[in-house]
């Protein structure tokens, strides 16, 4: 597998049933079984900016970014990669594509990522710092990491 032969592109209504089935294959060891909902909700009524990952025309992967405090932050947002992908650095081109995006955005003064204890080393070997922790957020089991990039420069 080759990054290389991959595709990013803006998410279009018609992902949703491509990318929906991502979360189904990352349920339970990545999200909790009630997120899905949260995450149809996500996709139907709170994205800003969205993106799907295609590995030979197929979605391997999404994610998003949102904002906060009028475009002075950055949420990385419901990422997720087909698990048959996972380390092999997929994740991480679709992280500084958006990473790329946001420190582009002369507003942006702070970027956050909201993960849980399964991810957040991803996070932290991409340059995210943790700034705190809540037990059993998401749900039973799986805590927020709330963590801030610590490498923004404009």
């Amino acid at each position: 597998m080759s990054i290389s032969k991959t595709v990013l592109r803006s998410y279009k209504s018609e992902d949703k049933e491509a990318v929906l089935n991502l979360i189904d294959l990352n349920i339970p060891n990545y999200f909790a079984p009630s997120e899905k909902f949260d995450f149809q909700n996500y996709l139907e009524k709170e994205i800003e900016l969205y993106y799907v990952l295609l590995y030979e025309d197929k979605i391997i992967g999404c994610g998003g970014i949102n904002f906060e405090e009028g475009k002075k932050v950055g949420i990385i947002s419901w990422d997720m990669i087909h698990p048959e992908f996972h380390g092999k650095s997929f994740g991480t081109q679709l992280l500084q594509h958006r990473l790329s995006e946001l420190i582009s955005m002369k507003t942006i003064k702070k970027v956050i990522v909201r993960t849980s204890q399964i991810t957040y080393k991803f996070y932290e070997k991409q340059g995210f710092v943790l700034k705190k922790m809540i037990p059993n957020y998401w749900a039973d089991g799986f805590d927020l990491y709330f963590m801030e990039y610590q490498n923004l420069e404009h």
